[in-house]
């Protein structure tokens, strides 16, 4: 359902009305220069889009530290009349590469990382301008686009504080006394303690997952016999949960607990390889660090996607985590068996769980190919743990 409605949205809804989501530049000559996001969060690098309607390849300049755009943050004046402070950066965060030309007919993705510090270190507006001479015939042709650069809002700000700042600086503290600082040794050892601290939170939400399993049966008759009275089945299935002393919240309470934690691991693994780039989220000790992160782990290069190995492995253990999710209670002594003419699973919930089992891991596989190798490599090490802590799960003797 997620990839359909992607779909629709960035190709069908173009398609069918070009009048309404279409793009506003019917007829485009030339170069274009767009922004990727009409603004972009403070401690975030712009990200430019080129696009070339020329016949001809047209080359970005090279003038390293400068940026290969013009950039003027705009201010106004006590007139209200807007002024234009040009910047000429010398220095950059990272190396500036040799960006390659712009094929005819095609668009070009330009970040701004490496003057992520020496450009944009306030708020406010900014404009970037591309000049295009003699090429294809045109002359004097400059491209331009604006942009935001906006303070951090409270959310944002709240989570780097308490989850990102944190995981970010505990993953160079472990890099530091790993052998030439490696990344995945680093990442490894990281996602395993982080696992550890939520486990005990993560247990009860498995052991209230089983326990609303056992009592399956029980809800599906429930929502046949009274199917025409949502009020009554409310009524019912708050007496089956008191009656078999089951906690609707024990299942999902610690996983929205843990969701924001999980998800600022993930950020920090994605963005953070690259130190120089990440500096406020920096402590103070790591503001100046003599060293960089070592990103060969295994033969990977973890900056850059893995193709052949990390997503078919992902989707296989993902489908692991999943049956283990979805595998049914034995009977035992010590499990009331409430239906025992039906199975644990309605109809209705094996429809919604084949959907689960087979389109999340491939959901799972197809990100693979687009993330990092580092954030593979993290989700891995996290599922191999999920499935250990499954099948623990599944061999406890939980009672309803």
């Amino acid at each position: 359902m997620f990839l359909a409605l992607f779909l629709l949205l960035q190709f069908g809804l173009p398609y069918f009305f070009p009048n309404i989501f279409g793009s506003k530049d019917v007829q485009k000559q030339g170069v274009v220069l767009t922004s990727q996001s009409a603004s972009f969060t403070f401690g975030h690098h712009p990200v430019l889009l080129v696009e070339n309607n020329m016949t001809e390849d047209f080359d970005l300049p090279n003038r390293c530290p400068q940026p290969p755009v013009d950039i003027a943050y705009i201010d106004h004046d006590e007139s209200g009349k807007e002024v234009l402070t040009d910047f000429m950066p010398d220095s950059t965060a990272i190396p500036c590469e040799a960006h390659p030309s712009v094929p005819a007919g095609k668009t070009v993705q330009l970040s701004l990382a490496p003057w992520k510090y020496s450009l944009f270190d306030r708020v406010g507006t900014y404009e970037a301008s591309l000049a295009v001479t003699g090429t294809g015939g045109l002359t004097n042709q400059v491209a331009t686009v604006r942009f935001e650069m906006v303070e951090p809002g409270g959310f944002t700000t709240l989570f780097r504080g308490l989850v990102t700042k944190p995981l970010l600086n505990g993953l160079i503290f472990i890099a530091s006394f790993m052998p030439e600082y490696n990344l995945g040794l680093a990442i490894i050892l990281l996602t395993i303690i982080v696992k550890l601290l939520l486990l005990i939170p993560n247990q009860h939400a498995l052991e209230g997952q089983r326990k609303m399993q056992l009592i399956q049966p029980k809800l599906d008759e429930l929502k046949k016999k009274y199917k025409d009275d949502q009020r009554k089945l409310q009524e019912e299935t708050l007496k089956v949960w008191k009656e078999y002393k089951i906690n609707p919240l024990q299942s999902c309470l610690p996983m929205l607990l843990q969701f924001p934690i999980l998800i600022g691991l993930f950020f920090v693994i994605r963005d953070g390889s690259v130190l120089e780039l990440s500096r406020h989220l920096l402590y103070g000790p790591y503001q100046d660090l003599s060293w960089h992160f070592g990103t060969h782990f295994l033969g990977f290069d973890l900056t850059k996607p893995s193709i052949f190995i990390f997503p078919p492995l992902l989707v296989i253990l993902q489908f692991i985590q999943m049956k283990l999710a979805f595998a049914k209670q034995k009977k035992k002594s010590n499990v009331i068996d409430m239906s025992a003419s039906k199975k644990i699973w309605s109809p209705e919930n094996i429809n919604q769980q084949t959907i689960m089992l087979y389109a999340l891991p491939l959901m799972i596989g197809f990100f693979a190919l687009q993330f990092q190798t580092a954030v593979s490599l993290y989700w891995g090490i996290s599922t191999l743990f999920g499935i250990a802590q499954q099948m623990y799960v599944n061999r406890e003797k939980i009672r309803v």
